[in-house]
């Protein structure tokens, strides 16, 4: 690490101390995703409100350090020798309210959480999220979806910051371009701060044998006892990326610790020492299987840390 970025991450470090945010140096980012894989990010944050993201982001970029925004690291790879930068997770902004049969719930909160309040409400539309390893900033990024929906159905609104100007902005729905694993917000400069769901009346009960149904589908098909980063790839259009890796012969492939899971082969998993080299030299192997056998090419849902720099 150069003597620049020393520099820069102990001046964004004090400053943050100096605004009450709270930071950890050297933090460990297989600790913090799901796939258990990634060397120490420099600098971490964790903001705990609309200000504090918007102070991290205003001093790093004052300091000229590069800061990468993340949710609860679901589907995301990080780099074996680390980040040379900040790490700001939204897992702080956790709040949760209600007004009739919508709810608002902030970036931090996760998934299943808001899935079991909206339940306890008896308010029905989100148990198909019940557990998406994820948060609701995650979510609302990617569009995350399974069991016939998805999050982008829900939301009528996201609120978000734009990473250069501090500037917050509701985005109503049709401003959302909610697509397959995309949105708005993928790749872009706005940073997601909290989302508005639109449910409607339900049966607690009715809502929790569901709920239940969905998670012993979950534990039944997915190779939930290694970690994993979720599904693998996205689905190519009118096919099963899963059913074409299986027929491929690949289930079971192995790249170091990184395998193809022997359950569902839609998974990458981490069967103890993986390197986020292994994952990345297994995804390719596998595309490169898929496109010499079908002539596709199919493209990586796992996120790479690098996509989710605001200040590079």
């Amino acid at each position: 690490m150069s003597h620049q970025s020393l520099q820069a991450i102990s001046a964004v470090h004090t400053r943050l101390t100096q605004e009450s945010v709270p930071t950890k140096e050297q933090l460990p980012l297989a600790a913090h995703t799901t796939i258990r894989i990634g060397g120490p990010a420099a600098l971490a944050a964790f903001p705990e409100n609309e200000a504090g993201v918007r102070t991290v982001l205003r001093i790093c970029r004052e300091e000229n350090l590069p800061c990468a925004v993340v949710g609860a690291g679901s589907n995301l790879l990080c780099p074996d020798n680390g980040f040379a930068g900040c790490v700001l997770f939204t897992s702080g902004l956790r709040g949760i309210s209600f007004d009739g049969m919508c709810v608002t719930a902030g970036a931090g909160v996760s998934l299943t959480a808001l899935c079991c309040a909206a339940r306890d409400r008896s308010l029905a539309g989100l148990a198909f999220a019940h557990g998406i390893p994820g948060s609701v900033g995650g979510a609302v990024y990617m569009n995350a979806g399974a069991y016939g929906g998805e999050v982008g159905d829900r939301i009528t609104s996201v609120t978000v910051l734009n990473a250069d100007t501090g500037t917050v902005t509701v985005i109503q729905h049709d401003a959302c371009a909610f697509g397959y694993r995309t949105s708005a917000f993928t790749n872009g400069r706005q940073i997601v701060l909290s989302a508005d769901f639109a449910l409607e009346p339900g049966d607690s009960d009715a809502i929790r044998a569901e709920m239940e149904d969905i998670s012993a589908r979950r534990r039944d098909k997915q190779p939930l006892e290694y970690p994993s980063a979720g599904s693998a790839f996205k689905r190519y259009p009118g096919r099963f990326t899963a059913q074409l890796i299986d027929e491929a012969g690949l289930k079971g492939y192995t790249v170091g610790g990184a395998q193809v899971s022997e359950k569902h082969a839609g998974f990458i998993v981490n069967r103890g020492g993986a390197t986020c080299t292994d994952v990345l030299t297994l995804i390719d192997r596998i595309r490169d299987r898929i496109e010499a056998l079908h002539g596709i090419r199919i493209e990586p849902e796992i996120r790479l840390l690098s996509d989710c720099l605001v200040h590079y």
